[in-house]
């Protein structure tokens, strides 16, 4: 007689990876806080065994567990299953009214309790129920049980938990089939990152650093902005605390020149962390006009005086609205603005860098992406792939909602049909600027959500699978003078191998020389560091087959450009056991040639070295042939054969052992000597 109220919702699990994947329900209830019934009658405790049953979700449930009150600040429960697991994941299914969860900790096969999730701010969501899910990376104990802590009072009315579970896998193992308009959140929950960061007054335009260790952002009409409270806007930068809880420390406004009496905001901050694009176009004399984005670079004393953007054919016909994002790469900006090659409203545009610093006229993304309404608060992801931006006029569930799409290739108009990020984000109010790390784990967003006293605040949000962005290779080092050791200060240039197109540039800091460059995965790179008066030692890394997010630690070597220096070249490479140059070695070979060009008076000895596989005497030779094979490339780009001697040294002198493979390839390497210069 209830069918035509009924919802048709089915719970399933993940059939396609059964095989590789291991999940537990709750077998027992160990301790509950408070309880309205006993054993297997209606509300009882019990109710959370087994898989989620409490259907229709969205609505009070005799099949799932309530707490005796609704208007206690800390209630629990704590269960067991039945055997124990590697876990990598906990999923809290909430099938009324959620937002009460303020802690989640697995039980070890001891009884100690580990922390995976902590809310300090709960609070009632803008959706009926959804299935909370916590990934986290495998730990050494096995978990044998979860407490979950709720304050109900936080969110009122009703409160429920109809089922809790674990898996030892990252990828959802809760799945939900829904045959009606209902709406349900799951897998993931957005906090608010704190008080060190918000306040009563607006926050806005958080932005990342690609590390994820730094959280810049615009705090509105703050007393301490530069101008005092009726400062419009100013740029704040918080530090991270600790990389496992996401906790944010207290937020410090940045000193001018990026910060004076006018809206200061941060469109974007570079990968190497080293170069801020800021909105608004910076005049020498201290003022700033609504117009252009603007460039400040970190220098020994702070941040330099914003310089402006130089984009081709630049106009806007709004004067007050306006985005713009700079790619990982430094070579790709992103804009939000009104012109007369647009759809409508603001549209967003793509620019590339030129020569001497000029960007290219800006380039529509295309229909699939733009409407006939406003578009704005663009952020390409890492991997230069994922585009989040909001949207007025795709379908959403408020005045402005958040999308995701992916480019599917090179020409930057083929765009995969923008997917709204759902009610874990989005809500009937407005919600933009959403901002990811390198590493893909969390986004940070504004909305009014929640926030402190109903002012927007900044929040984070775990990434689901679907909308993570492809993987990437964050690489950190130093640049180091290899004779002294001392840090430089550098130009980074990395290329495809494959290519050889040169697909990004970075700059060190010049207090420490250190550097960062984001590689996406899908092709080999090389990379190397440029300065006046040095030569590069230059680096490769494969991340072809690279399928999570990976972090490397390497130092970039440069050798003083004098008599006697010696610079190998790791990016020279020769078919195995022969001397046939590879494709992927021009590059490399072309920049020798262009120093050779630049100071007509060097000259160099190349000299060639195999590991101590195989018979001597041919590995003398083969040492001959490539370093021959070498010198002849480099005199047919135009250098003179005098000025290029060569020397084969076979296995005679490795630097480093011939009993592994890591070692023994060291050893197989060109190099060359400057003799003269």
């Amino acid at each position: 007689m209830y069918k035509h109220i009924l919802f048709c919702f089915a719970f399933f699990l993940a059939a396609f990876a059964a095989e590789a994947q291991k999940y537990v329900w709750t077998t027992k209830v160990l301790k509950v806080s408070s309880q309205r019934a006993s054993g297997k009658d209606p509300y009882a405790p019990d109710q959370v065994i087994g898989e989620p049953n409490a259907l229709p979700l969205g609505e009070p449930n005799s099949q799932a567990w309530s707490p005796k009150r609704d208007d206690e600040k800390e209630e629990f429960i704590e269960i067991r299953f039945s055997k124990s697991l590697v876990a990598r994941q906990v999923a809290v299914v909430e099938n009324v009214n959620p937002g009460s969860i303020t802690k989640i900790e697995l039980v070890d096969t001891r009884g100690l309790k580990h922390e995976v999730y902590k809310n300090e701010m709960p609070g009632p969501l803008a959706v009926k129920s959804r299935v909370l899910t916590v990934s986290f990376p495998a730990a050494k104990y096995r978990t044998i049980g979860v407490v979950v802590t709720m304050n109900t009072a936080a969110v009122g009315g009703v409160n429920q938990i109809d089922a809790i579970g674990i898996a030892d896998t990252e990828e959802s193992f809760v799945r939900k089939e829904l045959k009606t308009k209902q709406e349900v959140a799951f897998d993931t929950v957005m906090e608010n990152v704190g008080p060190n960061v918000n306040t009563k007054y607006v926050e806005t335009r958080p932005i990342i650093s690609s590390d994820g260790k730094t959280l810049f952002f615009a705090r509105q009409d703050h007393p301490k902005n530069t101008g005092g409270a009726s400062d419009g806007q100013d740029v704040w930068a918080s530090p991270l605390l600790d990389m496992k809880t996401q906790s944010w420390g207290p937020a410090k406004n940045l000193p001018g020149p990026v910060n004076n009496n006018g809206n200061n905001g941060v469109a974007s901050v570079s990968a190497d962390g080293n170069t801020l694009l800021l909105i608004n176009t910076y005049h020498p004399d201290g003022t700033m006009t609504p117009e252009g984005a603007s460039v400040s670079t970190r220098t020994k004393s702070g941040w330099s005086l914003p310089v402006k953007l130089n984009i081709l054919n630049y106009y806007n016909n709004s004067k007050e609205l306006v985005d713009f994002f700079l790619g990982s790469s430094g070579k790709v900006l992103l804009m939000a603005v009104e012109r007369n090659d647009g759809v409508g409203g603001q549209d967003l545009f793509v620019s590339f860098l030129q020569k001497f610093g000029v960007w290219s006229k800006p380039i529509n993304l295309g229909k699939t992406i733009n409407t006939k309404k406003s578009e704005f608060a663009p952020f390409l992801a890492a991997d230069g792939k994922t585009l989040f931006f909001a949207s007025d006029g795709h379908k959403g569930y408020g005045k402005s909602d958040i999308f995701y799409s992916k480019r599917l290739d090179d020409t930057w108009q083929n765009w995969s049909t923008p997917l709204n990020l759902g009610p874990e984000v989005n809500s009937k109010d407005w919600d933009a600027y959403y901002s990811v790390s390198a590493a893909g784990e969390y986004a940070y967003l504004v909305s009014t959500k929640n926030g402190t006293e109903d002012s927007k605040d900044i929040f984070k949000i775990g990434l689901v699978s679907k909308f993570k962005p492809e993987p990437v290779v964050l690489v950190t080092g130093r640049v180091l003078d290899a004779k002294t050791n001392k840090p430089l200060n550098a130009k980074i240039i990395y290329e495809s191998l494959v290519t050889g197109e040169e697909l990004g540039v970075a700059q060190t800091n010049p207090e420490d020389g250190t550097y960062t460059i984001v590689l996406p995965s899908g092709t080999s790179y090389g990379y190397l560091a440029e300065a006046d008066g040095y030569i590069a030692i230059d680096e490769n890394l494969d991340a072809t087959e690279t399928s999570k997010y990976t972090e490397i630690t390497r130092d970039l070597l440069l050798v003083p450009f004098e008599v006697g220096a010696k610079i190998k070249l790791n990016n020279i490479f020769f078919a195995q056991s022969k001397y046939y140059l590879r494709e992927s070695s021009f590059s490399e070979l072309n920049r020798l040639v262009k120093i050779m060009k630049d100071y007509p008076a060097v000259e160099i000895r190349l000299e060639g070295h195999t590991d101590n596989q195989g018979d001597s005497k041919l590995n003398m030779k083969l040492s001959v042939d490539r370093v021959n094979e070498v010198k002849k490339y480099l005199v047919e780009k135009g250098i003179e054969k005098k000025r290029i001697s060569t020397i084969g040294y076979g296995d005679t002198k490795p630097v480093a052992s011939n009993v592994k493979e890591e070692t023994r390839a060291l050893n197989r390497r060109v190099e060359f000597v400057i003799m003269k210069k």
